[in-house]
């Protein structure tokens, strides 16, 4: 199993928000990070290269990394891109290691 997947969907939209940047090196940057209700929330950002002490995944074209504290917490996740109509539209994680979500699914608790 590898520490984080990314489904077909997720990386498609990965690829299509590099490209609406005009990214052609890097990769999306995962993390976890201390804050809303649950206690810790997940944090999506581009990056054009990789950090001392991350982890680099590749999935269908796709870097991603994460540094290595968020690894904890994101081993055996699936990163999901979801477009179900304006209001349920953008990705989201199944993560094994979360014990539950927030209302508004901004957090998570382990």
């Amino acid at each position: 199993m590898k520490v984080l997947q990314l489904t077909e969907q997720a990386a498609a939209r990965i690829r299509e928000i590099m490209r609406d940047n005009g990214l052609t090196e890097g990769g999306l940057r995962v993390g976890v990070q201390g804050g809303g209700c649950s206690g810790l929330s997940y944090n999506l950002a581009l990056d054009t290269e990789q950090r001392p002490g991350d982890r680099v995944f590749e999935h269908d074209g796709v870097k991603v990394f994460v540094d290595m504290k968020s690894l904890l917490y994101l081993n055996g996740a699936t990163l999901d891109w979801k477009d179900e109509g304006l209001m349920q539209r953008g990705f989201t994680f199944i993560n094994p290691n979360s014990s539950g979500d927030c209302g508004c699914g901004e957090s998570f608790a382990v």
